[in-house]
């Protein structure tokens, strides 16, 4: 979140901010869920925010703030905020156990040049040395030096290894921070900003390679009735079963995220229509060839099927492009009867 954001909702309008953002919720009949109140308190934090114009737009053209609705705006705008404030934290963490190291690195500097300079004068002193008595007080005198250097010496290399720990420490929490970023929370699969960012990246690699990229688009057939029949969590167990069978299928250098909602997306580097048409078939038929059954009661629920679309890139095409011509042939494949794959270079046939 932004630092104004963050001062605001952590400050003494805190309160003011979360009864106002309640009256909002309320006004537009959102649902009180912690998510939507994240939402909805970064809205009154911050009303000139990006967050806040999105939901502005929504609002404006009579959109319904459902929970997908929910769920994409904070994988949009929430991860890219927490992200941004662990780094944060954790760059401040590492800034002082930066300056911790400098300082005793100076510090032993100090130590190394007062034992060089004492060496020097006793080497002077050994020369001008005229009985054993001077001689054992310059001896004295270097195995003093000695002693401190060596432990100035113990203690940077103590500080070294602390600070090395820490620096490791913090490595591996900040690729935590950014894999919980960008991964979804229900799902397991990468978010939506993740598979936007993938995309962009696979893109730029088949017109450096001139290599061949098809992109796919998922969607779990009459979900919103299915979700209205048995409830939120028993919708939640659906989409946990069809994104274990798309992941399945999805490893690397396959790409598989859940794009929002009930919608998944799959890229597939390297690979033409033919072979993606027929990972989508058999991604098809494994989520329609199992019978349902509600965790918490055992009922039956039947089965669930997908259906899918898919677009090969032209060369040159932009991510966007191509993501609209696999989005289409999707909703061909309902169009025509749902439980289909639909290639956007064929037209589909009702069943």
């Amino acid at each position: 979140m932004s630092g104004n954001v963050e001062t605001t909702l952590r400050g003494p309008d805190a309160y003011k901010v979360a009864h106002r953002t309640l009256e909002i919720m309320e006004r537009h009949a959102v649902w009180p869920t912690p998510l939507n109140f994240e939402l909805w308190s970064h809205y009154v934090a911050d009303p000139e925010g990006p967050l806040a114009r999105e939901l502005n737009r929504l609002l404006s053209i009579g959109e319904p703030l459902t929970e997908t609705v929910s769920e994409e705006l904070a994988a949009v705008y929430l991860a890219k905020a927490r992200l941004n404030e662990q780094i944060r934290d954790a760059g401040d963490q590492l800034s002082k156990e930066l300056a911790a190291v400098s300082r005793a690195i100076v510090q032993a500097q100090k130590s190394h040049e007062t034992y060089g300079q004492t060496l020097a004068g006793a080497s002077k002193g050994l020369a001008d040395a005229k009985d054993t008595a001077q001689i054992k007080a310059m001896v004295d005198s270097l195995s003093t030096a000695t002693r401190r250097v060596q432990r100035e010496n113990k203690s940077l290399e103590k500080k070294l290894a602390e600070s090395t720990g820490e620096v490791q420490r913090l490595r591996e929490h900040l690729e935590q921070v950014r894999r919980d970023a960008t991964t979804d929370g229900l799902t397991n699969l990468a978010n939506r900003k993740a598979f936007d960012e993938e995309l962009a990246r696979a893109c730029a690699e088949a017109d450096e390679n001139g290599s061949i990229l098809t992109l796919a688009v998922l969607d779990i057939d009459h979900f919103k009735s299915f979700n209205d029949t048995w409830g939120h969590q028993t919708g939640d167990q659906v989409i946990r079963y069809v994104a274990s069978v798309i992941g399945s299928r999805g490893a690397t250098p396959r790409f598989s995220a859940r794009y929002g909602g009930e919608e998944f997306a799959m890229i597939f580097p390297g690979e033409d229509a033919a072979l993606v048409e027929a990972c989508l078939e058999e991604i098809r038929e494994e989520v329609a060839s199992r019978m349902l059954k509600r965790r918490s009661t055992n009922e039956d629920l039947g089965t669930v099927t997908v259906s899918a679309g898919l677009a090969t890139r032209q060369e040159g095409e932009t991510g966007s492009c191509v993501m609209e011509r696999a989005d289409k042939a999707l909703y061909a494949s309902k169009r025509t009867g749902r439980n289909r794959v639909t290639n956007a270079e064929k037209p589909a046939k009702a069943a």
